[in-house]
């Protein structure tokens, strides 16, 4: 299972837990598991239509996935997943 690190806003769904684990052969599975390990986490991390939200970027082994192949980047167990909630403000 790849280790996927959970920014302090988020972290309410995993019962306080900076990092979990999660399976999956894509970004995209992974956090599908995630909503079914920790139910309410996905729609913060999906769409509707199942697209990564604008304001979150997830890391994968330190690049972005979107500079990869979005949520369809390949996962090992070995791989390691950095959720960030992006901040606005003014």
């Amino acid at each position: 299972m790849a280790k996927v690190h959970i920014p302090t806003p988020l972290r309410g769904f995993t019962r306080n837990q900076g990092e979990v684990q999660a399976q999956g052969a894509t970004v995209g599975e992974v956090l599908s598991d995630l909503e079914k390990r920790f139910p309410g986490i996905g729609p913060r991390l999906l769409d509707g239509k199942g697209a990564l939200r604008r304001y979150v970027n997830v890391f994968h082994n330190d690049e972005d996935i979107r500079g990869l192949q979005d949520l369809e980047t390949p996962v090992k167990d070995s791989d390691r997943l950095t959720l960030i909630a992006a901040m606005a403000g003014g």
